[in-house]
């Protein structure tokens, strides 16, 4: 039963309707490192890591991933969310309004992407794990996954703090939670 690590990326340096790939801030990079230890501590050996492509993903999975001595392995259905193609303030727009609906609720928008297709792809790369791993990944890929272990509707099930660590098991195709990670003061609305 491999046990999934997926730990929401560091503080970013920019918001979502400000910088498509933002990098990480100088707060962002701290709660990497303490990521890395949290990790560390808890399994007494390297895993595999994988990262979303997005910058931020990337960057806090590097303290980790230097420590183990290897290179974190990019998989792109942990991304963030797809979007349609709007400005960035129309985008910050947008994902507000999708986080405050169910998952169903975003078939009803034909401007959306396929955005059930890519939940259910988060849903798949952790139920093909077949041994303990870390991921970074981001809010509402997290959210996906959490959704899917718990059979929860909603787009948001809980907010997931900088670099919390939410903590997945996988058998038999099914994903199971295991411990939610550390919730933000994130606003939905």
């Amino acid at each position: 039963m491999p046990r999934i690590y997926m730990i929401r990326h560091g503080e970013a340096a920019a918001g979502w309707d400000a910088d498509k790939d933002p990098v990480l801030s100088d707060l962002g990079w701290q709660q990497a490192e303490r990521a890395a230890r949290n990790i560390m501590a808890r399994e007494g050996r390297a895993l595999p890591v994988l990262s979303s492509p997005l910058r931020r993903c990337r960057e806090t999975s590097e303290p980790l991933s230097k420590a183990w001595g290897l290179q974190a392995r990019i998989e792109p259905r942990v991304a963030e969310i797809p979007s349609p193609e709007l400005s960035l303030s129309e985008r910050g727009g947008w994902l507000r309004r999708i986080m405050t609906g169910t998952w169903a609720e975003t078939l009803s928008d034909a401007a959306n992407p396929d955005l059930m297709g890519w939940k259910q792809a988060v849903a798949d790369a952790l139920l093909e794990l077949d041994e303990d791993t870390v991921i970074f990944s981001h809010f509402i890929a997290i959210n996906a996954a959490v959704g899917h272990a718990l059979d929860d509707p909603r787009v948001i099930c809980f907010k997931p703090d900088n670099c919390s660590i939410t903590i997945f098991e996988t058998s038999a195709g099914q994903l199971k939670l295991l411990e939610q990670g550390g919730e933000a003061e994130t606003k939905v609305n």
